[in-house]
């Protein structure tokens, strides 16, 4: 069996969820090669060129490194690698993905200062700022901050939470999960003076689930030096002196690399910045489907909307649920669903990868279908508005 579906269809699948995104066909062919010796003088030769091109997309000059993980896997790496048992670090409930991080830190003894928030915008770097200014004994180790809440639709400003760490003249280190934004959204590890950033490969990076991220700082091994977590799997450290020789100290998701080198190529032959353009455009054209409709987006600060997802609200008295089992029963459409304390409140439509307008278009129709079809009050139309602007002719 190739592929499970519940019913037979003989019609394509639209996949719109956040993530994971389209595999491209020119990735599934890269996987589709034979297995390299990983010991071997090739692998060496693949490894030296592909974790060099893989900075290009973290925007670093620094190291990268690549575990055959989810990414949830990425953000203990980030926490274990730096801190010790105790420490203190500082996160924003953006969403239900920073919710999940912080459960994380006191599982493994870190004690998480939380700031709350609404869930309908960014971190709040004002309050960020205020909690810095206030730890006079620097007893904080690391802000954490999810630069795109795939719960949400909300996007954090990493460029103004540095900024505040630095006014602040505080120590800290910077945390940053890009899991679903690295690759489809403007994101700059160096000048924004990140420490470690995390990231997964199937979401703008057009990949299957199965690999993670970790993009370090000199400030970031130089923590790692002192800290006290518990680590074996995740060490840097090993990873680090067999990636300088293109290698790596356990077997690697060989066939994963593969795609990976192809699909950073993708990214780079069409230039980054035409890739967050791609992106902008496409995320424009779907709010302006959701406003047509008379539905409000989950993000509300214009600032902080994600270019790789829309959260969408329906009215009360409506199920978000029951709409997207409509869309995949009668259209064969999947949508993100609502997590945490937005579960049946929203939906969410995936724009992220590999999208082209056309693309869109369908899943914009098929979104517009399905609330006809639900019974769900809107304003026809929303589909022709996306296309006006798709078309440059809003």
């Amino acid at each position: 069996m190739a592929y499970f579906q519940s019913k037979p269809d003989a019609r394509r699948h639209f996949l719109h969820i956040p993530g994971p995104s389209n595999v491209p066909d020119r990735v599934l062919r890269a996987m589709d090669n034979p297995t390299m010796d990983h010991r071997g003088p090739d692998f060496g030769a693949m490894g030296k060129q592909l974790l060099a091109k893989v900075r290009k997309v973290f925007k670093t000059e620094g190291p990268v490194v690549i575990y055959p993980a989810s990414g949830t896997g990425a953000w203990e790496a980030a926490l274990v690698n730096t801190l010790s048992p105790g420490d203190r670090v500082l996160m924003c409930e953006t969403g239900w993905f920073a919710h999940l991080w912080n459960e994380m830190a006191e599982r493994l003894s870190i004690q998480a200062d939380f700031i709350k928030t609404d869930w309908r915008r960014g971190a709040d770097v004002e309050q960020i700022a205020e909690r810095l200014a206030a730890d006079k004994g620097h007893a904080i180790k690391a802000v954490c901050v999810v630069h795109n809440e795939t719960s949400t639709g909300c996007t954090s400003r990493i460029d103004e939470v540095r900024k505040a760490i630095d006014a602040a003249g505080h120590p800290a280190l910077l945390l940053v999960d890009t899991i679903s934004s690295l690759g489809s959204m403007d994101y700059r590890h160096d000048e924004w003076g990140v420490d470690v950033t995390v990231s997964g490969s199937q979401k703008g990076l057009m990949l299957p689930p199965g690999l993670s991220f970790n993009a370090i700082s000199a400030k970031a091994i130089k923590a790692s030096e002192t800290a006290k977590l518990t680590r074996s799997f995740w060490d840097w450290k090993p990873m680090l002196a067999a990636n300088a020789t293109g290698y790596f100290p356990y077997t690697p998701a060989t066939n994963m690399l593969y795609a990976l080198d192809t699909a950073l190529d993708m990214l780079l032959e069409e230039g980054l910045e035409n890739v967050f353009a791609r992106h902008d455009k496409v995320a424009e054209a779907t709010r302006r489907a959701v406003r047509h409709w008379g539905f409000e987006t989950q993000c509300q600060e214009p600032r902080h909307f994600s270019s790789v997802l829309t959260a969408v609200r329906l009215p009360e008295g409506h199920s978000a649920n029951d709409l997207r089992a409509t869309i995949l029963q009668k259209f064969n459409m999947s949508l993100g669903n609502g997590l945490g304390q937005l579960n049946d409140r929203v939906f969410r439509i995936g724009h992220l990868g590999d999208i082209s307008e056309l693309q869109l278009v369908g899943a914009l129709g098929g979104v517009e279908m399905g609330l006809r079809a639900a019974g769900i009050p809107h304003k026809a139309g929303g589909v022709q508005v996306a296309m006006e602007y798709l078309g440059g002719n809003a």
